[in-house]
């Protein structure tokens, strides 16, 4: 018996440790991000849907994003800078479902847009990938 409860333990403590922490979720999200982001820079707004969630795909056409994204990139020029101002992890969002999100804000210039923030939120996928879920620019 206590070998059974000492082997369910160690089944336990593994289990556990083998889950990344909190930073390192963060630091994850944040390269995926990072990557799908220069894709958006470059104009390359098809691919970015391709790398995006499925919760993503599943809000917006990829026609419709790629009109929607040009509309507004376009008009504020080519990135400058681009720096990560806050990352937070979160379990819930509204109008989400329950999951593994990093909701990151970057204070960023364009050619024709001195200051923007840019809000970049990551989730983990299905296939435990963590993917773009949103995107907004103020």
């Amino acid at each position: 018996m206590k070998r059974l409860l000492s082997t369910g333990l160690l089944f336990i403590s593994i289990a556990f440790s083998t889950q990344a922490s909190e930073p390192e979720m963060i630091e994850e999200a944040r390269a995926e991000t990072v990557a799908w982001l220069a894709l958006t820079d470059t104009e390359q707004y098809e691919s970015s849907w391709d790398w995006a969630s499925a919760l993503f795909k599943g809000a917006i056409s990829k026609e419709d994003w790629e009109r929607s994204l040009s509309a507004v990139r376009t008009p504020i020029g080519a990135l400058k800078t681009r720096e990560m101002a806050t990352s937070e992890f979160s379990t819930t969002l509204p109008g989400a479902p329950d999951g593994e999100y990093v909701v990151f804000q970057f204070n960023s210039s364009f050619e024709r847009k001195a200051e923007a923030i840019e809000t970049v939120t990551a989730m983990k996928d299905a296939d435990g990938k963590w993917r773009v879920a949103g995107y907004f620019i103020k």
